[in-house]
């Protein structure tokens, strides 16, 4: 596998931070107070996948070929 190589600018990590974030949160809300073990736990792992993302600078959308606005 090669490395990976940055293919988001700082907006579209800006972007992917905030909607890992609520994501994350959401996730938690759902486990937590709701016990939605299902989607808490899938809205928790998108969201965990969006910060990294954020993170890396790495876009898996992008990577496949896919174009994003941001």
């Amino acid at each position: 596998m090669s490395e990976w190589s940055c293919n988001i600018e700082i907006k579209g990590r800006f972007i992917r931070g905030i909607i890992g974030l609520i994501l994350l949160a959401l996730g938690i809300y759902l486990l937590v107070k709701l016990d939605q073990a299902f989607l808490g736990t899938g809205l928790c792992t998108l969201g965990g996948f969006a910060i990294f993302e954020a993170i890396k600078g790495w876009c898996a959308l992008r990577a496949m070929g896919i174009r994003l606005p941001f």
